[in-house]
C-alpha cells in the first residue's frame, strides 16, 4: 500500500512539473512576437506591450487569490476551474481577429493560469512528508527551468512556419492534464472559514498599482500606498480577514518573505539582461541567443531534484551556501569576462541559473515550514505574488541602469571595455549576493540562540 501511494505521489509530482513547464512557457511565448502583433494591428509600442503586461499583472495577483482559496476549497476544484478557463481563453486567442479580442484572451489566460503556481507550491506541502519536501519542490522548480528554456525556442519554431496565433495551441495542451489531476488529487482537508473578498480586492488593487508604478508610471505608487493602507485596516478589523494579521507577526515567515523578495530580484537580472548584452556586446541574433541560454535551463532542470534532496538530507543551510557560491561566481565571472567567448558565457549562465533555482527551493521550503496548515495556502500565495512584484521592480531598476552609458569598468580584472555597464551591474550583484548570505547566516545564528534561550527558560 505504501509503495502504491509513493508511486501515485511521484506520478502526481511529474504531472505538476509538466504543467508548470507549459504554464511558464505561456508567459514567455508572446514576448518574441510582439513586433508581428504590432504590425498586424497597427499598434504603438505602449499598446502592444499590454499583451504581456496584462498577463503578468493578473497572473501575479491571481496567485495570492488562488492561494487563499486553496485554504477554503479543494485543489482539484481550483485546478479544474483554472485549467478550463485557461484552455477556453487559449481557444479564444487562437481565433482572435482584433487586438481587443487578443487582449481579452490573454487576460482570461492569466486568470486561469494563476491557479497553477498556487497548486504547484501546495502539492509538495500537502502530499509529501517534511523529509521529502525539498525533493518535491525541486522537481516542481525544474518545470520553471524547462519552461524558460523551451518557451523562446518553441516561439521561434512556430512563428517560422505558422501564424503567431498558433502559439495559443501550446497552452491548450494543459486541458489533457485535467483528468489526471481529478484522479490523483485527493479530498484534502480544508477550512470552513469565509473568504473576505473585499480584503482580497484591496490587496489586488494595491499590488496592481505598485506593478504599474514599476513598469509604466511612478505616479501609480500613490494609489498603491492608499489601497495598501486600506487593506491593512481591513485585515485588522474584519472578522475573517483575507490575510490573518498574525501571519505577519510570524518573524520567520516575514524574514524569509523579505529575503525571497531580494533574492528573486537578483535572479531576474539573468533573465532580463542576458538577451540584451548578448545582442549588444556579442551582436547575436535572437535565435542564437536562445540557443546560448538553453544549456543553463536544461542543466538546472536536471539538477533541481538533487538540490531538493540535498536540502532534505543536509538541511537548507547547505543548499543556501551552495546557491550563494554559484550566484556569486556567476555574477563575478560575468563581470570579468563579459566580452569573452559566447560559449564561456553559456557556461557561466549555468552557474547562475542553477544557483537561482536552488535559492528558490530554499526559500519555498523554509517558508512552508513556518506556516501552520490553515495558513499554508495564503502564505505560499503571497510568496508567489511578491515574486512577480520583485521581478517587475527589478526589471525597472535594471532598465534604468542599462540606460546609463559608460566606458569605465569598476572590475579591475575586466579586460574588455565593451559592455562596461553590464560588467558594473554584475559586479554590484555579486557584492549583493555576499550581503544576502551574511544576512541569512546572521539570522540563522540569531534564531538558534533565541531557541536555546527559550528552551533554557
Amino acid at each position: 500500500m505504501i509503495n502504491i501511494m509513493r508511486k501515485r505521489n511521484e506520478t502526481l509530482l511529474i504531472l505538476v512539473m509538466l504543467t508548470v513547464t507549459l504554464s511558464s512557457m505561456s508567459i514567455l511565448l508572446f514576448n518574441f512576437v510582439l513586433p508581428l502583433i504590432r504590425e498586424e494591428f497597427q499598434l504603438n509600442s505602449s499598446q502592444v506591450s499590454w499583451v504581456t503586461s496584462s498577463y503578468t499583472l493578473l497572473y501575479g495577483i491571481g496567485t495570492a487569490i488562488y492561494g487563499k482559496m486553496a485554504d477554503r476549497y479543494k485543489l482539484k476544484h481550483l485546478l479544474t476551474f483554472g485549467l478550463i478557463v485557461f484552455s477556453l481563453a487559449s481557444l479564444l486567442g487562437f481565433f482572435s481577429t482584433s487586438y481587443w479580442l487578443l487582449l481579452v484572451a490573454r487576460c482570461l489566460q492569466a486568470i486561469g493560469a494563476a491557479s497553477i503556481p498556487a497548486a504547484a507550491t501546495l502539492i509538495p506541502i500537502r502530499y509529501y512528508p517534511l523529509e521529502q519536501r525539498g525533493k518535491a519542490m525541486g522537481t516542481v522548480f525544474a518545470g520553471v527551468a524547462l519552461g524558460n528554456a523551451l518557451g523562446p525556442m518553441t516561439s521561434a519554431m512556430i512563428v517560422s512556419v505558422l501564424d503567431w496565433r498558433w502559439l495559443f495551441a501550446v497552452p491548450m495542451l494543459l486541458v489533457f492534464t485535467l483528468p489526471l489531476y481529478i484522479k490523483f488529487l485527493g479530498d484534502e482537508q480544508t477550512t470552513e472559514s469565509r473568504i473576505d473578498w473585499l480584503g482580497g480586492a484591496l490587496l489586488a488593487v494595491s499590488v496592481a498599482q505598485f506593478l504599474l508604478a514599476a513598469t509604466i508610471y511612478i505616479g501609480w505608487v500613490i494609489g498603491g500606498v492608499i489601497a495598501f493602507i486600506c487593506f491593512i485596516t481591513r485585515i485588522r478589523t474584519a472578522k475573517d480577514p483575507f490575510v490573518q494579521p498574525v501571519l505577519f507577526k510570524n518573524r520567520a515567515y516575514t524574514f524569509y518573505l523579505m529575503l525571497a523578495f531580494v533574492v528573486t530580484g537578483i535572479g531576474y537580472s539573468l533573465f532580463f539582461t542576458t538577451p540584451l548584452f548578448l545582442a549588444e556586446v556579442h551582436d547575436l541574433q535572437a535565435s542564437i541567443i536562445g540557443l546560448v541560454m538553453v544549456p543553463a535551463a536544461a542543466v538546472t532542470a536536471l539538477l533541481n531534484r538533487q538540490g531538493g534532496q540535498l536540502a532534505d538530507s543536509k538541511g537548507p543551510n547547505v543548499l543556501f551556501f551552495i546557491a550563494s557560491v554559484l550566484l556569486f561566481s556567476c555574477y563575478f565571472l560575468l563581470s570579468t569576462f563579459i566580452g569573452s567567448s559566447v560559449w564561456l558565457i553559456a557556461c557561466l549562465l549555468i552557474l547562475g541559473y542553477v544557483g537561482q533555482s536552488f535559492m528558490g527551493i530554499v526559500m519555498s521550503r523554509s517558508i512552508s515550514l513556518t506556516l501552520p496548515s490553515k495558513h499554508a495556502g495564503i502564505g505560499m500565495g503571497l510568496l508567489m505574488m511578491q515574486n512577480f512584484i520583485s521581478g517587475s521592480f527589478a526589471i525597472a531598476v535594471y532598465s534604468r541602469i542599462i540606460d546609463f552609458e559608460t566606458s569605465r569598468s569598476w572590475n579591475p580584472l575586466s579586460a574588455s571595455l565593451a559592455g562596461s555597464i553590464y560588467s558594473n551591474l554584475f559586479l554590484g550583484l555579486a557584492i549583493l549576493c555576499v550581503a544576502v548570505f551574511a544576512i541569512y547566516r546572521y539570522n540563522v545564528r540569531h534564531s538558534s540562540k533565541r531557541s536555546m534561550r527559550e528552551i533554557e527558560g
